[in-house]
């Protein structure tokens, strides 16, 4: 199978319905009083209860399409592996920190909100972005896991680094944030473990049941559409908790989305062009964009919150995040798609 496969009416239009799920959670979150305080009112490893459930539901039919038969193809591959990691750990945390210091020098809160969100790597909506846009399916499973581990062995220390450290060395003004490695490890264990538990089960017994034809020709065109649903339910939901407070600070809001917008297209630009130059294909390279580019707001949002509290600077900044990212990276899912034509001596897989 070759050429550029189509998308799905409903994948077509997906900016559309991500536009109308930001436009209906900032509606209810300004229009009802207090839903806000009730959303958050119940939470898993920090984060709202609603917004934990539609995490889950969204990711769990993606981690079902992975063949984890084919897992040992991509954690052979050294460059993707080593590139990914370069680009998750050293270069993302640090375009971040020059973008938050070079765009908000005067407003701290802001600051330190956007340093947060760059230290929080991929691990939810990424799996989606890269499905819809072709990329490899077992490479963006191992990516994230591996962002993930990195993630609960890392943070706390790059956090110090970045918000405590680096600025003393820099005569800045520094930061503290209090977060436990048992914190992080709860939260990669919720949001990513038991998706991705729940689609090996679901493959490793599906197919044993029924058949592999069965599987993917049936089933899983069953789970699939459970991945947009889940999307835009945690979408309408996650604006929804701060719609009153992005609606009412809009100037604010621009100037925390202009550092965001340069390190979204600086880090998937630039991870596309970095992929292609090291000899990865389309759907690898994809992958490794995807996931060098998002970032787990998720956690940025938690740790924001727990330390500095809802109402502050920084959970905003974190909030703002997705309100950038959500549709930056859909329009790079047709950016990714025509990019295909420039690597031209690959096959495209089967799976897409």
């Amino acid at each position: 199978m070759t050429g550029t496969p189509r998308l799905s009416f409903t994948d077509r239009y997906l900016t559309v319905w991500i536009l109308a799920a930001m436009a209906a959670g900032l509606g209810l979150g300004r229009l009802v009083p207090g839903l806000g305080d009730a959303l958050a009112a119940v939470t898993v490893a920090e984060v709202s209860l609603p917004i934990a459930l539609g995490l889950l539901v969204m990711m769990y039919p993606v981690l079902a399409k992975v063949r984890y038969d084919r897992l040992h193809t991509v954690t052979r591959d050294r460059r993707l592996l080593l590139t990914s990691l370069a680009l998750n750990w050293i270069l993302g945390p640090a375009l971040m920190f020059a973008l938050a210091w070079t765009f908000l020098p005067d407003l701290p809160e802001y600051r330190t909100g956007l340093i947060i969100v760059g230290l929080a790597r991929c691990i939810a909506m990424v799996i989606v972005w890269n499905d819809l846009a072709g990329g490899h399916r077992e490479a963006a499973a191992v990516l994230v896991a591996l962002n993930s581990l990195f993630q609960v062995i890392a943070f706390s220390a790059l956090a110090w680094f970045y918000l405590s450290a680096l600025p003393g060395l820099l005569g800045l003004e520094r930061t503290g944030l209090d977060i436990s490695f048992g914190e992080i490890a709860r939260g990669v264990i919720i949001f990513l473990g038991i998706p991705l538990a729940a689609g090996y089960l679901t493959r490793r017994i599906g197919e044993r049941a029924r058949g592999r034809t069965w599987y993917e020709t049936t089933l899983l065109p069953r789970l699939g559409p459970l991945a947009l649903h889940g999307l835009l339910f945690t979408i309408v939901i996650l604006f929804a908790l701060q719609g009153e407070a992005i609606t009412s600070r809009p100037l604010d809001v621009a100037r925390i989305a202009v550092p965001l917008l340069l390190y979204f297209a600086l880090m998937w630009t630039g991870s596309m062009l970095l992929g292609r130059a090291i000899g990865l294909d389309h759907p690898r390279t994809t992958a490794l964009a995807f996931t060098a580019a998002g970032n787990n707001f998720e956690l940025a949002i938690a740790v924001a919150i727990a330390t500095f509290g809802a109402s502050s600077g920084q959970a905003l900044a974190g909030v703002v995040g997705p309100l950038i990212e959500v549709p930056v990276l859909i329009g790079l899912v047709h950016v990714a798609r025509y990019a295909r034509r420039w690597f031209t001596t690959e096959k495209v897989p089967a799976h897409v």
